[in-house]
């Protein structure tokens, strides 16, 4: 028996709640290492030249990456305030967090991925890398995206209207970071969103055919998603996040449609099964007597 079979034989073997405590163990891992990399990333220093002076306080990674986020995404007339006295500190807490999260991710792919990896085919094996590959390198490039794009033209966009109003353009030090983080984070899944269209085409969860013929629908629910992701960006910021929304649809379509030619798509086991009409040659349940969309008998 191959290591494949093996590993297959025995996870289908496992109760439930061994899968569960499996799955737990993993994830128990990943939580350990984002801990550490959060406390780590909280004292690590920008670099050594407090080892001149061991007293001075010396400046932190963090607080270097924070500040060289602040100098590019804000606008030099904009000043930052604190408001609350925590705030600097869970500020600095938070991007701890966010970056050594960041740096987790792959840990938890992989532990993800080997949970899994028992039950996987050879063939789904296989299909499996490519799709991992580009869910990351979209995730990173989303990740640029609304860093250097989309927040930017958030902030610019907002700012104006301090002027518009009679008030100084003074922003609170958690809205802006919530809004830099927020942003930069829900662009980078957004851009990950033709990997899952073209996974619930290839698994024959969803047709492409749907998509195409319900284009205006689908555009307007991705309108109604910039105005959740950008609710203070104006036309600006969600013009510049729908466009490539748009785009990455209309890839995830044409990908997709390009496994339906070859084929290739499967039908899962708890959907029903579905056919071709002998006449229209529209797609329809595999067990009806009449076309839903022609009406003419199948038998």
């Amino acid at each position: 028996m191959s290591r494949d079979a093996g590993e297959a034989s025995e996870s289908h073997s496992m109760t439930f709640w061994e899968h569960a405590e499996e799955l737990a163990g993993r994830l128990k891992v990943a939580i350990s290492i984002l801990i550490i990399l959060t406390i780590a990333l909280m004292i690590l220093p920008a670099n050594l030249s407090f080892l001149e002076n061991p007293l001075q306080f010396y400046d932190p990674f963090i607080a270097v990456v924070l500040r060289s986020m602040r100098e590019y995404v804000l606008p030099p007339h904009v000043r930052l305030i604190g408001l609350e006295l925590a705030a600097p500190i869970e500020l600095y807490v938070l991007a701890s967090f966010v970056f050594a999260f960041a740096l987790t991710a792959p840990v938890l792919a992989y532990e993800l991925f080997r949970f899994v990896d028992p039950a996987l085919t050879p063939d789904e094996r296989r299909s499996a890398y490519p799709f991992v590959t580009s869910f990351s390198a979209l995730f990173v490039l989303g990740l640029l995206f609304g860093y250097r794009l989309l927040a930017p033209s958030i902030i610019w966009g907002i700012t104006p209207f301090f002027s518009a109003v009679g008030a100084e353009q003074v922003i609170s030090i958690m809205d802006f970071y919530n809004i830099l983080f927020v942003t930069t984070v829900a662009s980078g899944l957004i851009f990950t969103f033709p990997v899952f269209l073209v996974l619930l085409v290839k698994y024959g969860i969803m047709g492409t055919e749907i998509l195409t013929k319900n284009r205006k629908y689908l555009y307007v629910g991705l309108l109604i998603l910039t105005f959740a992701i950008t609710p203070d960006g104006g036309f600006i910021g969600n013009f510049v996040l729908l466009t490539p929304m748009i785009i990455l649809v209309e890839t995830g379509i044409f990908f997709a449609k390009h496994y339906e030619r070859k084929g290739v798509v499967r039908r899962v086991r708890w959907l029903p099964e579905e056919a071709k009409c002998k006449f229209c040659k529209k797609t329809m349940p595999a067990d009806v007597a009449f076309c839903p969309t022609c009406g003419k008998s199948q038998r």
